[in-house]
């Protein structure tokens, strides 16, 4: 779960998360929901320190190796500005909100933490699943996830910094989504329509509670710090292979067709994987054109998923955490963070991966 970057739709930009946390050191276990499945989040505040520097990935002047980043970074989300590449993962010892900054996408170096105060709605330790919306080259705005003191759910705030790598800041005393009797509100996503238009796209966290679990959107204001309108229900898990959960949604706009990607099944195993429908707009009606995944488990990456999409160059690109198959929901290292390209067979998405070895660089 946790999970999008935001988008610049049609026009070019777009930043946000498929599967919905952010960048990191080694991952917690998985939470435990009893019979429930689980989502993408860890749920301790303070995961084991790796003393060790991530390798940098091989590359060539044709190709690239997976992960681009070797350490913990899970639901990530990466968006481009002025100043390069910035990933966000969920919370870690790197801080509530780590964060990452390349040049080229594949090489990474830590930038800090992003969001080093937290909101007086918030209790620390579960801050999952950051997306950031750019407003501008000084303005950026961060949807997050974390824990309510008043619910005691998972919910959903927003903060705004002048630069990428923040400091973010949120003083509300209360968050921007609490779907108290759905199981909370996880995994915002940010999308920006062709005309501007912004929208938010959620899951409420039914699986925490043993209920359905719905992908929502609702438009946002045009400076992205409150919702109008009304929310609208758009998919929930109703496939064998998503299990009791759909999670992490990232929207993009091609040709004017409006895809929702999104994550399903438990996180912490080698079933967690992405799918995606087509949609009539952001906000519905959405179908699923499939009943299979589109990204799965390979003998390379395992439960790969939250995901979002970025173009470079005329390319297409997706953003996902994947473990590896030799220590599936283990703290070390973690879910890693790994690109696979996306290719278009006429008007469906395809993805050959997860590959440790990738033949062409971004």
């Amino acid at each position: 779960m946790r999970g999008i970057a935001l988008m610049f739709a049609a026009a070019g930009l777009l930043t946000s998360a498929c599967g919905g946390p952010a960048t990191g050191e080694p991952a917690s276990e998985p939470a435990d929901h009893g019979d429930a499945a689980q989502s993408t989040h860890p749920t301790e505040s303070i995961e084991p320190a790796d003393p060790t520097e991530p390798t940098i990935p091989e590359t060539t002047d044709m190709g690239f190796t997976n992960p681009v980043y070797d350490r913990d970074f899970p639901d990530p989300a990466v968006i481009h500005t002025d100043d390069g590449w910035f990933a966000y993962a969920t919370n870690s010892s790197l801080g509530n909100v780590p964060v990452l900054r390349s040049e080229d996408l594949v090489t990474w170096e830590r930038a800090g933490d992003a969001m080093p105060a937290l909101a007086p709605w918030v209790i620390g330790g579960r801050t999952w699943a950051p997306e950031v919306a750019v407003h501008g080259p000084d303005r950026y705005v961060v949807y997050y996830t974390a824990h309510d003191k008043h619910s005691q759910r998972q919910c959903i705030g927003r903060a705004v910094a002048s630069s990428p790598a923040g400091p973010f800041v949120d003083e509300s005393d209360r968050p921007l989504i609490c779907q108290e009797d759905e199981g909370g509100s996880i995994d915002a996503s940010p999308f920006t329509d062709a005309d501007g238009t912004r929208f938010l796209l959620w899951k409420n966290d039914g699986n925490a509670i043993g209920v359905d679990t719905w992908i929502y959107a609702q438009p946002l204001s045009d400076d992205g710090l409150e919702l109008t309108g009304e929310p609208v229900r758009l998919i929930r898990q109703d496939q064998p292979w998503e299990g009791h959960l759909v999670e992490a949604p990232f929207m993009w706009l091609r040709d004017g067709r409006y895809y929702l990607f999104y994550s399903a099944n438990d996180y912490g195993s080698a079933a967690y994987a992405v799918g995606y429908a087509v949609c009539d707009g952001p906000l519905g009606p959405c179908e699923k054109p499939l009943t299979e995944p589109i990204l799965s488990t390979t003998d390379d990456a395992a439960g790969p998923g939250h995901c979002v999409l970025i173009e470079h160059d005329g390319r297409t690109w997706m953003v996902h955490h994947a473990w590896p198959p030799d220590a599936i929901g283990s703290a070390l290292p973690g879910r890693t963070m790994w690109l696979t390209e996306l290719i278009w067979d006429g008007d469906r998405p395809v993805l050959n991966g997860p590959r440790a070895q990738v033949d062409r660089a971004p």
